[in-house]
């Protein structure tokens, strides 16, 4: 068996990451080590990021995280109105169709349901 299980992203500040993906996306604290400034969150279905303070790349925009919802017409707005910043509301790009949020580091955070991707 193979299992897509953790992801480790670099970030300049690990407690503001912390927050920005805990309040706009949503996910939750699994555990902190402050010691090593860094903190595991993850989504309902256990897929852990690690996000630890570390050199962030210089075109952060090139990596993505595609996260699916339930409809991305109506996350896109709620995630935005919570401190998401720059990226694009829903619309049809080269992956499909969805929207894109920006992290504090300018890491690409992509949305996309079922239902929109397929029409």
């Amino acid at each position: 068996m193979l299992k897509f299980d953790h992801l480790t992203l670099a970030v300049s500040d690990w407690q503001a990451s912390r927050r920005w993906y805990v309040g706009v996306l949503g996910l939750t604290v699994e555990f902190e080590m402050p010691d090593r400034r860094s903190v595991a969150v993850r989504d309902e279905h256990d897929f852990t990021i690690f996000l630890a303070e570390g050199p962030v790349p210089a075109h952060p925009e090139a990596f993505a995280l595609y996260f699916q919802v339930d409809d991305v017409h109506s996350a896109y707005p709620d995630m935005s109105a919570k401190g998401a910043r720059d990226g694009h509301p829903p619309r049809k790009v080269f992956w499909g169709f969805g929207a894109e949020l920006l992290d504090p580091d300018g890491y690409a955070i992509r949305l996309w349901d079922e239902k929109s991707m397929n029409s």
